[in-house]
Formats: structure tokens, sequence, C-alpha cells
């Protein structure tokens, strides 16, 4: 059975009352919400904040989930509206978000991923992530979406365009721009002391 086929198979049995259903629907993609909320939102507590309202989203919503994309396509755009609605409340610039405290940073640490990671290969796993939520920090929201959806989401530029309902040119343009500026920021990073 493909993952399309169970996740439709659970969505039937948590419209059906299945608490089980609805838990693992739950678990397939919490994990998957919450490193796309710390790569967007840059700190553990909004990325938290973000999977809670994404989840009591899905909930309330699913009813009218119709299948005319993938569940997890669907699911992705209501993390991409939340994290829109929670950048808009907070009224987040890229530069509020406090990427050199190390007590911010302490979140990357808990962040889910492979069990299966060597000691040493987990400290410089930890070592990379806080890199890449620092640079991904110094882009503008709309760009790190387009990053975020590109490369951790493995999403074509039409699938992007059509999830912020943008043009394909326009999500390319955001693409390659903050491309540019990734590589301006890690330039820097490297010739830093």
């Amino acid at each position: 059975m493909s993952l399309i086929d169970e996740d439709e198979a659970l969505i039937a049995a948590a419209l059906n009352g299945s608490a089980l259903a609805w838990e693992k629907l739950v678990r397939r993609y919490e994990s998957k919400i919450y490193n796309h909320g710390l790569r967007l939102m840059g700190n553990s507590s909004d990325a938290m904040d973000l999977m809670q309202e994404v989840f009591l989203g899905v909930y309330r919503n699913l009813h009218r989930f119709r299948g005319d994309a993938k569940f997890s396509s669907w699911v992705f755009r209501i993390a991409h509206n939340k994290a829109i609605d929670i950048n808009r409340r907070k009224r987040l610039t890229t530069t509020q978000i406090r990427t050199s405290d190390q007590e911010e940073l302490a979140f990357l640490d808990l962040v889910p991923g492979e069990t299966n990671i060597e000691p040493d290969n987990m400290v410089s796993e930890q070592q990379r992530n806080r890199q890449v939520i620092s640079m991904l920090a110094k882009l503008p929201l709309e760009q790190r979406l387009v990053v975020e959806l590109k490369m951790f989401q493995s999403q074509t530029f039409e699938e992007i365009a059509n999830l912020q309902d943008i043009s394909v040119n326009t999500a390319k343009t955001r693409f390659y721009t903050a491309l540019k500026k990734l590589k301006v920021v890690s330039e820097e990073i490297h010739v830093l002391p």
C-alpha cells in the first residue's frame, strides 16, 4: 500500500471517529511539520505553536479534504498559511530573530531526526542545523518559504506557485534570489575568525 493510499485509509477512519487513525496521521506528519516550522519560524516555541495550529486546523477541516492533491500537500498548505499568520501576529522581521542567542539555538538539540545517528555525527549535525537556521533567518519570510518548500519538501516550482498563489516565475525568482543571499551569508560565515 502506498503512502497516499495509507493516508486516504487513515483519513476515512479518522472521519468515522477513529482516534487511533487520527493519532497515526498526526504521528506521520508531526516531525515534518515541526522541522518545517523550525526552518520558517526560527525558534522552537513558534515551531511548536505552528505545529499545534496546523493539526488543530487539519482536525477541524479534515472533512473538507477532497483528495484533489496529496494529503501531505494539503497539510503543508495549512502550515504555510499558519506560518504567515503567526508572523503577521508577531510582526516578525528578520532582524527580530535572535539566532545568535545560544538559549534560542538550544532548541536545535531537540529537533527530531534520525535515531540511528552516531554520537560524533550527531554533534556535527546539530552544528549544521544551527547554521542552516541562522542562515535562513536572514531571509525574508517569502523567500524562506520558497527555499523550505523547494529544498526541504522537494516541491516543484509549479507546486510552490500553486501553494503560495504566485506565478511559477515569481517562485523561481524568490528561490534564486534567496540562494544568492544564502551564498553571501555563507561566505561571510567562512570569513569570520
